[in-house]
């Protein structure tokens, strides 16, 4: 997995969503992750379920992927 930190914020200026938004292929990419472990954390808790567009499309915002962060660290020291 990437380290979350510099590269992520690059990654986040790259992406073709609104800035506030951000589709469920973008924040696996940006985060080395697949959409069954980020539906996974969902499920579990482990961060909260993003708004949905008029598709029923998750759209994640700023704070989810600050929490997919914070996940992602806390899995690292974990292990």
């Amino acid at each position: 997995m990437e380290e979350v930190g510099a590269s992520t914020h690059v990654k986040l200026l790259r992406m073709k969503s609104t800035p506030d938004a951000f589709k469920t292929n973008e924040v696996c990419d940006l985060f080395d992750i697949s959409k069954a472990t980020l539906f996974r954390w969902e499920r579990k808790g482990m961060i909260s379920g993003p708004p949905r567009d008029w598709r029923n499309w998750r759209l994640y915002t700023k704070e989810n992927v600050a929490e997919i962060k914070k996940v992602i660290r806390a899995r690292r020291v974990l292990v």
